[in-house]
């Protein structure tokens, strides 16, 4: 083959290498971590990226995606002085990629090791009780201190969970006779605030009635006071129109009265039950023909 063709193929080859390393295609999903002469130069982001060939190497393809840990178990001594277990598990993405590769050779490692340290102090401040019932509350907490913990190395973490809380059997026993205190107890509250509920409406009702009953007297009261009122103004008004027939008619007005009146108590005695024979004395018949003269008199005008 001839020297000239030779030569040509190889200058071909050789541009197509450089060529070749001179373009780097990133993925999305990916960061690439150049560097020069064994030093960080450059991160490479997703697309089409230039390098000096020969000189600029990729050294990290970092991914960039959201990644989860395996679900590992904790073992934690709460305030109250109980053994559990909890199930927990963390979700990150690198933000970093130089970080991620130069800070810290296992990234999985490095974090299981810091949320278990994280984890144990957030649960050692609290009683089993307030753990099983403020889960979301201690998440929370093991979140900021884990972010915190891991910018150094360029890692975000986007969440962290415990999934599970598991304590031995003895600490379920002692558990389900507590709940089971918890409930006698609130099913007596509830039977005593019944009762005093049952009190209560049946010291209103009888306050109630007697209200009504001091109403009703009262009522009463008021009635019998305007009767014996308007009894003594008609008592008044007969008296005065008495007096005034006295002044009119004289004598014959003050006999005309005492007539009528015993005239009224023979009535009203042979109107009684009790009455079964009336004995008259003699005179009542001159008292019954004096009434009629009587009556007779006080007609004239002049009384004459």
């Amino acid at each position: 083959m001839d020297l000239g063709i030779i030569l040509t193929l190889a200058f071909f080859a050789f541009a197509i290498l450089v060529a070749a390393k001179s373009v780097a295609i990133v993925p999305q999903s990916d960061e690439y971590v150049v560097e020069r002469f064994g030093k960080y130069r450059e991160t490479l982001s997703a697309g089409i990226n230039l390098l000096i060939p020969f000189l600029d190497r990729i050294e990290h393809k970092v991914v960039v995606l959201e990644r989860q840990l395996d679900a590992f178990d904790i073992s934690v001594i709460t305030r109250d002085n109980v053994e559990i277990v909890l199930e927990t598990t963390v979700f990150f993405r690198v933000i970093d990629a130089a970080k991620s590769v130069y800070r810290i050779r296992d990234v999985p490692l490095a974090l299981r090791t810091t949320a278990e340290s994280i984890i144990r102090s957030a649960a050692g401040k609290l009683e089993l009780d307030d753990i099983q019932s403020s889960r979301q509350q201690m998440n929370d907490e093991i979140l900021k201190n884990l972010r915190d913990a891991s910018e150094v190395w360029g890692l975000e973490i986007t969440r962290s969970e415990i999934t599970d809380v598991r304590v031995d059997e003895a600490t379920k026993q002692a558990q389900r006779q507590q709940l089971n205190a918890e409930r006698e107890r609130r099913a007596t509250v509830a039977k005593a605030e019944g009762e005093r509920s049952r009190v209560e409406l049946e010291a209103d009702a009888e306050l109630y009635e007697a209200t009504k009953k001091a109403e009703a007297i009262k009522l009463t009261a008021d009635a019998d006071a305007y009767a014996v009122i308007k009894k003594a103004e008609a008592d008044a008004q007969q008296t005065k129109l008495i007096a005034e027939a006295i002044a009119n008619n004289g004598q014959p007005a003050v006999d005309f009265e005492i007539l009528k009146r015993q005239v009224d108590a023979i009535a009203l005695m042979a109107s009684s039950e009790n009455t079964k024979t009336i004995v008259l004395p003699s005179d009542v018949t001159k008292t019954l023909g004096g009434l009629a003269g009587l009556q007779d008199v006080l007609r004239r005008p002049d009384g004459a």
